[in-house]
């Protein structure tokens, strides 16, 4: 079996900044050698998460929008409360959304549906620098 591990860095501009991190993850793959396996992608703050996506213009805007009705900014949040940071809403959102995403590796690349991106999402209310740790492990 064959493994490889790899950081994707981002320098993110706020919330809800929304990544496609579809390129940076065939690269990570092709760089493992793995031919069929599982791509695992981890994003390592607790105000960011990963998901699938259509990453089109339409959903950019649908997202935010629908985080913003269920998780709204202004709702008294006990992390608030308690840390002041204003980022309540951004620990919810991400706990929903969560950290992480596993995706199937054939032929060496990361098997995704025609509409399908995979993206990082800022949720927190100012700039981070972001790690993603992807780790990919399979046979060659």
């Amino acid at each position: 079996m064959r493994e490889h591990a790899e950081d994707i860095l981002l320098a993110t501009k706020g919330e809800v900044e929304i990544i496609d991190l579809t390129e940076r993850l065939a690269s990570v793959v092709s760089a493992s050698g793995v031919a069929t396996g599982q791509a695992l992608l981890f994003t390592t703050s607790s105000t960011s998460a990963i998901t699938v996506i259509e990453y089109e213009p339409g959903l950019l805007e649908d997202l935010p929008a629908a985080l913003e009705r269920l998780f709204p900014r202004g709702l008294d949040y006990g992390h608030e409360r308690r840390w002041r940071d204003g980022n309540g809403h951004s620990h919810v959102r991400a706990a929903f959304l969560k950290p992480d995403l596993v995706v199937p590796v054939r032929d060496g690349k990361p098997l995704l549906g025609t509409w399908q991106q995979v993206v990082f999402v800022e949720l927190d209310n100012k700039p981070r620098e972001r790690r993603v740790a992807a780790h990919v492990w399979g046979t060659g």
